[in-house]
């Protein structure tokens, strides 16, 4: 924290008063001229969004982040903070951070007034200097913009029409920092006309004063495009004065949806110690979301947020210590039957379709995982051939043949060497992980050993079955076709 000085040090100390647009412009160009990273953790999007947002800020333009939920809108307009400066000076006492320099309240007016260069001068640092405000319909005038306080007015004894019996909303509480408003479409049209002096003139007016108040912010907002036709608009007007409307998407990659994941996934140090994640379930894991994204049974208008495979994440890393909590064992491995503890994480994070919700929630994610299996698994091994022609080996025709007279039962609460010594009871299964997947990590190895049996259940080579506590797998029987 700065101590406090006098409007007369401040002056003396070379301190040079800029708009929070020349501020954070500055601290832009002297960021991209030392080749420093301006946005950290938002990931996918180094050649989409961040160039538009860089354009936009040199621009002095306010700005609109137009995209589908758990798109990283609200973290791009937090992460805008790091490009203020540290600390900034305020006349002490100001409700709405005025600048010594250029002072737009009474309060502040009168002080330097009447104190000249020994006006007290406090710092406020860049982290206080971020409001945000989530647009709901409840919002009004009052909250944003400002209303008469009469008990300032009686506390005070001054008439109605004295400016000090003003009470700032927070946006002139915003004055010199960023405001954010989410979710803009759900502000009511009559409170978005309000907006309109703010953005185009920076002044506001409040219970018709005759008050001319230039306000110096950096706005950004918020909107989802569903929220267009489901909740509300932006009013035309508004719009027309918004600088730069940038349109977010998903990450384009696996491993990009990944580095996002394991960034922000809330995992303590000492899980992430006794509990080891093979690249193939990390994999998968993001593949799930890939096929949330592309399925018939959910809503594609409505999105499918990155805190899927976030919550997710911590979803597995849960089933994976409860089984190192009930077992006494010190290290576990994610398996692939771990996988039905994300299913919660599933069934919240997206919205159906008519066809999804005749099939139900979590039969839908059940759907999803398997499909991200099947993904997967066709990106290592062979096809799984729907007919199979009477006299004619196929890579996967020993290990159905194994279950003829052979099942397999895979439980939650097995330590990883009961797990292993399981699979590897089906002998067929280690030369198919030699030849298609043995360059692999011996973790993604036994991974890759369930991929291989969930592969066969879904093409009903293998029936699977489940309880609360294990997966059985044995023959299809009659289901096996053959020509």
């Amino acid at each position: 924290m700065k101590k406090e000085i006098t409007f007369k040090e401040l002056k003396d100390s070379g301190f040079i008063d800029k708009t929070i647009n020349e501020e954070i412009q500055a601290n832009l160009i002297a960021r991209i001229k030392a080749n420093e990273p301006v946005f950290e953790g938002l990931w996918g999007y180094e050649d989409t969004v961040i160039p538009q947002l860089k354009k936009a800020i040199l621009a002095g333009h306010h700005i609109n982040l137009l995209g589908l939920r758990g798109q990283a809108k609200t973290k791009i307009a937090r992460s805008m903070v790091e490009l203020l400066d540290e600390y900034m000076p305020i006349v002490k006492g100001s409700e709405i951070n005025d600048s010594p320099f250029q002072p737009i309240s009474k309060f502040a007016r009168d002080l330097i007034a009447e104190h000249g260069d020994e006006t007290p001068i406090s710092w406020i640092h860049r982290s206080n200097r971020f409001f945000e405000k989530l647009a709901t319909p409840d919002v009004n005038v009052s909250d944003l913009i400002g209303d008469i306080d009469p008990i300032k007015a009686a506390t005070l004894k001054l008439p109605y029409s004295d400016e000090r019996v003003l009470h700032y909303g927070m946006i002139p509480r915003a004055n010199r920092s960023i405001f954010v408003l989410n979710e803009l479409p759900d502000l009511q049209a009559r409170i978005q006309v309000s907006l309109f002096n703010i953005l185009q003139e920076g002044d506001v007016q409040i219970r018709g004063f005759q008050l001319r108040m230039p306000l110096d912010i950096q706005f950004v907002f918020t909107a989802n495009p569903e929220d267009y036709t489901n909740r509300g608009s932006i009013v035309t007007p508004l719009k027309d004065r918004i600088g730069s409307q940038i349109f977010t998407h998903y990450p384009k990659s696996i491993a990009l949806a990944r580095k996002i994941t394991e960034q922000e996934a809330r995992v303590s140090s000492k899980d992430k110690l006794a509990i080891q994640i093979p690249n193939m379930a990390k994999d998968l894991l993001e593949e799930v979301a890939f096929a949330a994204r592309n399925s018939e049974y959910v809503d594609a208008k409505s999105g499918v947020s990155a805190r899927l495979t976030i919550s997710a994440m911590e979803n597995l890393m849960a089933a994976a210590k409860l089984r190192l909590i009930e077992t006494g064992a010190e290290k576990t491995t994610i398996r692939l039957v771990d996988f039905m503890s994300i299913i919660p994480s599933i069934t919240g994070k997206i919205e159906l379709v008519y066809e999804g919700e005749q099939e139900g929630a979590d039969e839908v994610a059940k759907i999803l995982i398997d499909n991200a299996v099947m993904t997967q698994f066709e990106e290592i091994f062979p096809r799984v051939p729907k007919l199979e022609k009477q006299g004619v080996k196929t890579t996967y025709t020993d290990v159905v043949d194994w279950f003829e007279n052979n099942f397999l039962e895979l439980n939650y609460t097995d330590t990883d060497e009961e797990f292993y010594a399981n699979l590897n009871a089906v002998t067929p299964l280690a030369a198919i992980i030699k030849e298609h997947a043995g360059d692999l990590s011996k973790e993604d190895q036994v991974f890759c050993m369930e991929l291989v049996l969930w592969a066969l259940t879904i093409n009903n080579k293998l029936d699977k079955s489940e309880n609360d506590t294990a997966f059985k797998f044995d023959s299809a029987g009659l289901s096996k076709h053959f020509l």
